[in-house]
């Protein structure tokens, strides 16, 4: 597990401009989603492609957000790295300038949808209700990614939590995109993972500063706990 940190040079500056580290005091679960990005084969597997081994230690932290956020009334969604025919055309910068042939072929193989890269990590606790999504972006709701922002509209839910990896590539650019979409964003300090701490804590340092509230998942549990205790209290 990565040894998550905060740059105490952020948290000064965070508690100058708002007072404290922490942003929300409370969620409301049934109007929350977790979004699960990107915990594939292609990413999990060892030997796979783009393989980060420290994803394979958040996946009980995933799962254990997922069942409270289920309990509690929420919503669940997994996001997957799509490299279909539409992704191909329309993203050659990246395919094409920012992977050498031999990756960017072996890339369209592992995530072509049907492909074993593809497909989500057999560790995970996915359940029928849960959603699967497919973006074609590294941020789920950039423009030609997915339509992630639209389900989430339709289910009325205003409150995101965002683990998965790596975590300063397509859940660092999910989770800016949500939260400048007005979406409450959770990052969830211990359920992200990328291949090292350094890359790791500089992406909770930036999340924290400006669009997201990190939260350690222990933190996170109780805060959705004490929602369903409230709303048992006043039922």
């Amino acid at each position: 597990m990565h040894k998550s940190v905060i740059y105490p040079s952020v948290i000064e500056r965070v508690e100058q401009r708002r007072g404290g580290l922490r942003v929300f005091d409370r969620l409301i679960s049934k109007r929350t989603a977790h979004v699960v990005v990107d915990l594939q084969n292609g990413f999990m597997a060892p030997g796979a492609v783009a393989e980060i081994p420290e994803a394979r230690e958040i996946v009980p932290t995933v799962n254990r957000i997922s069942e409270a956020v289920r309990d509690a009334g929420g919503l669940v969604v997994y996001i997957q790295n799509t490299l279909d025919e539409e992704a191909i055309r329309t993203w050659s910068t990246y395919l094409d300038h920012f992977c050498s042939p031999s990756r960017r072929q072996r890339m369209i193989e592992a995530f072509t949808p049907g492909a074993e890269g593809h497909e989500l990590w057999s560790g995970l606790d996915v359940r029928a209700e849960d959603l699967k999504v497919r973006k074609r972006r590294f941020g789920a709701f950039v423009q030609g990614s997915s339509d992630l922002h639209a389900i989430l509209q339709r289910r009325g839910a205003d409150t995101l939590i965002i683990t998965g990896t790596a975590s300063q590539v397509c859940c660092e650019s999910t989770a800016r995109d949500a939260m400048m979409l007005n979406y409450k964003v959770f990052f969830v300090a211990d359920g992200n993972a990328t291949f090292t701490d350094e890359e790791h804590n500089a992406t909770l340092s930036a999340m924290g500063y400006t669009f997201c509230d990190v939260i350690d998942s222990a933190a996170l549990i109780d805060l959705i706990r004490q929602d369903v205790a409230l709303a048992v209290a006043v039922a």
